[in-house]
C-alpha cells in the first residue's frame, strides 16, 4: 500500500484523523443508504437495489441472523445455510459427547432426516427498512428533559410499530442511530427450525484456536452448515417433524473463480456494536482502565479452564464453548490496547476534536450549543473512572467469569421474592437458569477460579467501593453452600438435582436462607447497587445525553466528512478491497493463505494445530480439485479493508457482482480497536476462501449432496 509523507507531526496527526473520512472504504452503512457511486467506482458491478430492496430478488433476502448473535447466508434453493463453526459452536456442542464425539470428528448428516434440530436456534431475515425519524421524535423540543423524552419517543414506538400493518409471521421493531438522533423501523421474518447439517472437525474449524485467535496469518476452517426449515406453506414454524426445506426468495452463488489483490469486496452482516465517535478521554480511559482489568479477569480464568481442558476431555467437551467465550473477549480486547496505542488513536481523536472546535468558533450559533460538550464529557469521564472501573470488575468477576457466583445472584432473586405474588415465575426462572448451568459445571474447577477472581477484585477495586466483607469470607463461603454441592441440602446434592430438591418450598428457601455463599454474594451485589451503580448510572446517563449532543454537532460540522452510523445489531453492507498490511516496521503481510501454511503449523497431538489424517493424505496427493488457484495451490483464508465487528461473524464476503467468495470470521489482531477508531492502514478483516469451505465440503468430508445443492460459478472452467 502507498503511503502518502508529509513532514511535520501535527499535521500528520491531523490527517490521520480523518483517515476513515478521506480514503474510500470503511463505515458500517444502512443499506438503504449506500453510497453506491463510490462503491462503483471502487468496483462494485451491481446496483444499490440489487443488495437492499422490498423485492424478492435482492441479498438481503439471502443474508440472516443466526442465532440473535451471528450472521449467515442461504446458499441454495433448498434453505441450507452458511455460518461460522464458532458460531455455530454451541450446537455442534450440545448434539456432542464422548460417544458421538461431532467437536472432534466433525458432523455430516448423510441425509435431510439426519439433520439435527436446535431447540431455540433463529434465523432472522430484513425484508424492510424504513427512516422513522421524524414520526420518533414528534413532541420533542431542545428543553424537553432527558425523562420526559424517554417517555415520548417510548410512547411514539409503540404507536408507531401498532400500526405498522404486516403479516402474522413478520415483526416490527424500531432502534435508534447516531446517539439517537434519527430512529428507522425495521421488518423482520424468523425462521424457528434450523437444523445442523454439517460442521468440520475441530481440527478444522478452529484450527490454531487461541493462539491463531485474532491473528493474521490465519488457517483456519472457520465454517458450519445448517438449514432452515418451513411449514407447507414455506412459512417459517416452530419445529415439527412434517416441516420442509425452506425455499428461500434469494441464495447466494458461490463463485470459485479466485480473488487477487486489490479486487473489491463487500461484507453484509450483523454488526454487534462499535463506538466510533468518542472523545479522546473515552478512549483513553477504555484503553489505560477498563480493558486492562477485563484483560486481568480473564486470564486469572483462562488459566484455570486452558490447563482442566487439556487434562480432561469430559472438561474440554463441556467447557468447550464457555472457554472460547471467555478468550475470545479476553484476546480481542488485549488486541484492541495494541492497536488503540499503534495507531495513536487517542492522538489522533484530540486533534479531531481540536478541528470540531476550530470550525464551530467561525460559527456563533454552533458555537452556542456545542463549544462545551468536549469539555463536559471529559469532566463527567474523570469523575466517573472509578465508579466505571469498579461496575467493570462487578460484572467480570461475578457474573461473567464465575458460574458459582452467577448462580448465587440467581437464586438470590428467589429470596426476594419470598412472600411476592410473582414468586412461582422467579423460582422457576432461576431454576431453569442454575439447573442449565449444572449441565456443564465443574464445581472444582469453578470454586478455583472464583477464588482467585475473589482475591483479585478486592485488590483492584478501590477501597471506598468494595462491599463490607472480605475476600477470605468469599472464599470461605464458597467451601460450605448449597449451590456448589459443598454442603448438602437434606443430604443430596444439589448439583443436576436443583429441582427435584426445590419441590418442597420451605426447605429449599431455608437451605438458601441459612447459605453462607449467597449471604456473602448479597454484601457484594449490595455495594455494587448502593455504592457504584447509582453514580455511575447517572454519569453515564449525562454522558450519552451529552453523546447525542456531539453526534449531533458532528453531523452538523462536518458535511464534508462521512458520517456513517454506529453498529446496533442491525443489518449493515462495509465495503474495500483485498489488501495486505504492515502491521510494523519491516513486516508486511500478504493477503491471502494457502493450505501450505496448515501444514508448517501442524504439531501431531496438539490441541490447537493436530491435523486429520484424511486431510493429510489430500495435502500429500495434493488433491485439490476444482478448488486450486492457476498456480495450483488451495487458498485458505485471505484479508480485505472491511470494516467489521462481532456479530459480523458469518457474514457472506461478495464480490462485485454480488456471488459468495468468502466467510467473514475474524479480524487481525493490530485492528481490533476498529470498535473504537477504524484505521484503512491496519484494520484488516479475515474470510475463509469459499473454495476452501467447498473442498472440505466436497474432498474431506465427500458430502457431495450438498455441493450438488449449490450454484458454483467457475470462469476458469474452459
Amino acid at each position: 500500500m502507498k503511503k502518502l509523507i508529509v513532514k511535520g507531526s501535527v499535521l500528520m496527526t491531523l490527517l490521520a484523523s480523518f483517515s476513515v473520512f478521506a480514503q474510500q472504504g470503511g463505515g458500517m452503512w444502512i443499506p438503504t443508504e449506500l453510497n453506491e457511486k463510490e462503491m462503483k467506482e471502487m468496483g462494485l458491478k451491481i446496483s444499490a437495489n440489487d443488495i437492499f430492496s422490498t423485492g424478492d430478488k435482492s441479498i438481503n433476502n439471502a443474508v440472516a441472523h443466526f442465532g440473535g448473535g451471528c450472521t449467515s447466508e442461504v446458499i441454495s434453493p433448498n434453505g441450507l445455510l452458511l455460518t461460522n463453526h464458532h458460531c455455530g459452536y454451541g450446537e455442534i456442542q450440545a448434539h456432542s459427547s464422548l460417544e458421538h464425539d461431532y467437536l472432534t470428528d466433525g458432523f455430516w448428516a448423510k441425509e435431510l432426516k439426519d439433520e439435527l434440530p436446535n431447540d431455540g436456534l433463529t434465523a432472522t431475515f430484513i425484508t424492510d427498512i424504513k427512516d422513522v425519524t421524524s414520526d420518533i421524535l414528534k413532541g420533542i423540543k431542545d428543553n424537553t428533559s432527558e425523562e420526559e423524552r424517554n417517555k415520548i419517543i417510548k410512547k411514539n414506538i409503540e404507536s408507531y410499530n401498532a400500526k405498522s400493518k404486516t403479516d402474522t409471521f413478520k415483526s416490527v421493531f424500531i432502534k435508534p442511530f447516531y446517539k439517537g438522533n434519527k430512529y428507522y423501523q425495521f421488518t423482520t421474518e424468523t425462521y424457528k427450525d434450523v437444523r445442523l447439517v454439517g460442521a468440520p472437525p475441530s481440527a478444522i474449524g478452529k484450527y490454531g484456536n487461541d493462539t491463531d485467535n485474532w491473528v493474521w496469518p490465519r488457517h483456519t476452517g472457520d465454517f458450519s452448515m445448517f438449514r432452515i426449515y418451513a411449514d407447507k406453506n414455506n412459512k417459517p414454524a416452530d419445529y415439527s417433524p412434517e416441516n420442509v426445506p425452506y425455499k428461500p426468495k434469494h441464495f447466494l452463488p458461490i463463485n470459485i473463480s479466485g480473488i487477487s489483490e486489490d479486487d473489491f469486496t463487500f461484507v453484509y452482516g450483523f454488526p454487534g456494536t462499535t463506538d466510533e465517535y468518542l472523545p479522546a478521554s473515552s478512549i483513553q480511559q477504555i484503553k489505560d482502565v477498563i480493558d486492562p482489568a477485563r484483560i486481568n479477569v480473564r486470564t486469572i480464568a483462562l488459566s484455570h479452564i486452558d490447563k482442566k481442558m487439556r487434562e480432561d476431555n469430559a472438561t474440554r467437551i463441556a467447557y468447550a464453548s464457555k472457554q472460547a467465550r471467555i478468550s475470545n473477549s479476553h484476546k480481542k480486547w488485549i488486541g484492541e490496547v495494541l492497536g488503540l496505542n499503534r495507531s495513536k488513536a487517542v492522538e489522533k481523536r484530540q486533534a479531531y476534536e481540536q478541528e470540531f472546535l476550530n470550525r464551530i468558533a467561525k460559527n456563533s450559533k454552533l458555537k452556542a450549543q456545542y463549544a462545551n460538550t468536549i469539555s463536559e464529557l471529559n469532566d463527567l469521564n474523570k469523575a466517573n473512572e472509578d465508579y466505571a472501573l469498579a461496575y467493570t470488575m462487578y460484572t467480570e468477576s461475578f457474573y461473567s467469569n464465575s458460574e458459582t457466583f452467577r448462580m448465587a445472584l440467581a437464586l438470590n432473586t428467589v429470596l426476594n421474592a419470598v412472600g411476592q405474588k410473582d414468586y412461582a415465575q422467579v423460582k422457576a426462572k432461576a431454576l431453569n437458569t442454575v439447573a442449565g448451568m449444572h449441565k456443564d459445571y465443574n464445581a472444582d474447577l469453578d470454586k478455583t477460579i472464583s477464588s482467585d477472581l475473589t482475591d483479585n477484585y478486592f485488590k483492584v477495586v478501590p477501597k471506598n467501593l468494595l462491599p463490607n466483607t472480605t475476600a477470605e469470607n468469599i472464599k470461605t463461603a464458597l467451601n460450605n453452600s448449597v449451590i456448589n454441592g459443598t454442603k448438602k441440602l437434606n443430604g443430596q446434592s444439589v448439583l443436576g438435582n436443583i429441582k427435584e430438591l426445590a419441590e418442597n418450598d420451605a426447605e429449599f428457601v431455608k437451605a438458601l436462607q441459612n447459605d453462607a455463599l449467597i449471604a456473602q454474594i448479597r454484601l457484594v451485589l449490595d455495594a455494587n447497587q448502593t455504592k457504584v451503580s447509582p453514580t455511575y448510572l447517572a454519569n453515564q446517563e449525562k454522558i450519552s445525553k451529552l453523546m447525542r449532543s456531539y453526534m449531533k454537532g458532528q453531523m452538523e460540522v462536518f458535511t464534508d466528512k462521512k458520517i456513517f452510523p454506529d453498529a446496533n445489531s442491525t443489518l449493515r453492507v462495509t465495503y474495500g478491497k483485498v489488501d495486505g498490511y504492515q502491521p510494523r516496521d519491516a513486516v508486511y503481510y500478504e493477503p491471502i493463505t494457502h493450505i501450505e501454511g496448515i501444514l508448517e503449523k501442524y504439531v501431531p497431538g496438539d490441541y490447537e494445530y493436530d491435523l486429520p489424517k484424511h486431510m493429510i493424505h489430500l495435502y500429500e496427493n495434493k488433491d485439490y480439485g476444482k478448488y486450486a488457484d492457476k498456480d495450483g495451490k488451495l487458498p485458505v483464508n485471505f484479508i480485505a479493508t472491511n470494516h467489521t465487528t462481532g456479530g459480523n461473524s458469518g457474514s457472506p464476503a461478495l464480490d462485485a457482482k454480488g456471488n459468495l467468495i468468502g466467510l467473514n470470521f475474524d479480524r487481525v489482531w493490530e485492528g481490533t480497536m476498529s470498535d473504537l477508531n477504524y484505521d484503512p492502514e491496519i484494520c484488516r478483516n479475515i474470510m475463509v476462501d469459499a473454495r476452501y469451505i467447498l473442498w472440505v465440503v466436497d474432498k474431506y468430508a465427500n458430502a457431495q449432496r450438498l455441493i450438488d445443492e449449490m450454484t458454483i460459478i467457475d470462469n476458469n472452467k474452459k
